[in-house]
């Protein structure tokens, strides 16, 4: 695997991840107001905090797993919500391939940790 590769996926993915816990939480690029109190909120936490700490490569492994988890259950829980008719499980009928491909983006990232290019890498050598 290419190390210049692997730190673009995970700068590029750490980002858009990231973008979409701002609109929640600060309301910046785009807002998306919701109450304080629903589980979109602490999505939107996750989405913001874990994207950043995934893009700069720290703590990368327990980010992005729990990153993943979130979108697993984004997936199960707002997308196929259990409907078997009419093909709603596929993420192409319920409009969950973001989702799908973040989940496992993750998850791959989770596998791999921060790579050569990561504050994790960093910190690690100079202890």
């Amino acid at each position: 695997m290419s190390e210049l590769a692997f730190f673009a996926l995970r700068i590029v993915v750490g980002f858009l991840f990231m973008l979409h816990g701002a609109g929640k939480i600060l309301h910046f690029p785009h807002a998306m107001p919701m109450p304080l109190d629903t589980q979109l909120k602490i999505g939107g936490v996750i989405e913001l905090v874990g994207g950043a700490l995934v893009m700069v490569g720290l703590f990368t492994r327990a980010a992005a797993f729990i990153c993943s988890g979130m979108m697993a259950v984004a997936y199960f829980q707002f997308h196929w919500k259990g409907h078997f008719d009419n093909w709603m499980w596929l993420p192409g009928e319920n409009h969950g391939e973001d989702a799908v491909i973040y989940c496992f983006v993750f998850l791959f990232i989770a596998a791999a940790g921060g790579g050569a290019m990561s504050l994790d890498r960093k910190l690690r050598n100079v202890t």
